[in-house]
């Protein structure tokens, strides 16, 4: 089978991180490889129209906090809710305090247990606590975060795609991407996002730039910590594992962004 294309690693990304209607044609590992290592790409167009809401409901008179609300609103509509899922369930499997398999089966269920549903409002209270803050600052503060957060939490994922990291199940989007990115690839992306979050920071001037590195930095660190905690105890990784990261990802982004911003 001939290498995928660009168009295939993105058609795989948005196909299978978004409800963008696109026509996935390769579901083989080497499609999965150019798909994860395309995630951030899809972080961008989600983070672009998040911060777009967000700055338009600020032009249209309304308040930060409602900014706020409709800027996580976004992404979360844009994925069908599939991360927000990953964490609650996620959040069951490590509070079931099960071995990995009886864990694996709680967070397989349907429904949302107590440990989800207390870290699903909390994380989402922390998001628009954060982008309240920030767009009570000024409506680019917000967008510029609402951009990075969501283009870091997608780096996340192409970093939890790297070789080494096996699935916890043999089926599933887990099953399907685990393994799949070169070291060498993650490290390049990782680079090529903290690059792009420290420029986006150049008109405020070098304590911008180090916040913004940083703000990438420690979201991905957050990310590795949970990923080693949840193999450990998992097995491996599932789809539910991913989700979880990249809302993981996202809130330490605007955590750092909102705490950091009134001393610059």
């Amino acid at each position: 089978m001939p290498r995928p294309t660009p168009a295939d690693g993105l058609r795989f990304a948005f196909g299978t991180l978004t409800v963008v209607p696109v026509r996935v044609r390769r579901w083989d590992r080497e499609a999965a490889r150019a798909g994860m290592l395309c995630a951030p790409l899809v972080g961008l167009a989600v983070g672009l129209a998040a911060a777009a809401t967000g700055a338009a409901l600020l032009a249209l008179g309304a308040s930060p906090l409602l900014a706020a609300v409709a800027t996580v609103a976004v992404p979360a509509a844009g994925t069908r809710g599939l991360h927000l899922d990953g964490l609650a369930d996620i959040a069951d499997g490590l509070g079931s305090g099960k071995p990995a398999e009886g864990a694996l089966r709680v967070m397989k269920q349907s429904d949302i247990g107590p440990f989800g549903v207390i870290t699903l409002v909390l994380v989402l209270f922390a998001q628009v606590a954060a982008l309240s803050e920030l767009y009570d600052e000024s409506w680019a503060h917000g967008a510029t975060a609402a951009l990075i957060a969501a283009t870091t939490a997608r780096l996340a994922l192409t970093l939890a795609a790297r070789t080494g990291v096996p699935p916890a199940r043999p089926e599933g989007l887990g099953a399907a991407v685990a393994g799949t990115v070169p070291t060498r690839g993650a490290v390049a992306v990782l680079v090529a996002v903290t690059v792009a979050a420290a420029a986006a920071g150049l008109p405020g001037g070098a304590p911008r730039v180090v916040h913004h590195t940083a703000a990438v930095l420690l979201g991905c660190a957050a990310a590795g910590l949970l990923l080693r905690h949840c193999v450990r105890r998992f097995g491996g990784v599932t789809g539910d594992v991913f989700g979880g990261l990249a809302e993981t990802t996202a809130t330490t982004v605007l955590l750092v962004l909102a705490l950091g911003h009134h001393a610059q």
